[in-house]
């Protein structure tokens, strides 16, 4: 069996990271259904290192519209800090059923680095994602992720890193 057969197909996302020389490492996670339909990955195999895993949301800001926080799973987005450091007085999430039209991704798929490839929405990286020497971000697919170096993430992405969490 050749290696090729186990290697994962590249999303956008991973094409992306090829086209820029970025490194960075493929990885799959189980997911599973919430009661309300929605795909949720399970990063609980990490154990400590779940909070390597960021997710990525997205919000609208009463005067600059989409802005995208990205925050480990493991903690909770500061909408105040959020709307501060994008230069709103107030942000909000995007509703669930206007997340597909706006990214071009359904929950659990929205990734920082399509998002901005795709519509050059403005980036905030939570700043503790710099104390680590790699994270992962959703790769454009749910259960797919991609771990890289925050200081590559925040190139791509054109990001800025600012204290987002509650």
């Amino acid at each position: 069996m050749s290696k090729k057969k186990n290697k994962l197909e590249k999303t956008l996302v991973e094409k992306i990271l090829d086209r820029d020389k970025i490194a960075y490492r493929q990885t799959e996670f189980v997911t599973h259904e919430d009661s309300g339909g929605v795909a949720k990955m399970d990063t609980s195999i990490l154990n400590e290192k779940e909070h390597l895993v960021y997710k990525t949301l997205v919000c609208t800001g009463n005067k600059t519209g989409t802005v995208v926080g990205v925050i480990p799973v493991t903690e909770h987005l500061s909408m105040k800090k959020l709307a501060k450091n994008s230069g709103n007085k107030k942000c909000e999430m995007l509703p669930l059923k206007d997340l597909e039209k706006t990214t071009g991704y359904v929950h659990g798929a929205n990734t920082p680095i399509g998002i901005y490839f795709k519509h050059h929405f403005p980036i905030y990286l939570d700043a503790g994602m710099q104390q680590e020497n790699e994270i992962g971000v959703s790769s454009g697919k749910v259960g797919r992720s991609v771990f890289l170096k925050p200081a590559d993430l925040q190139k791509v992405s054109h990001g800025t890193f600012c204290d987002l969490l509650e």
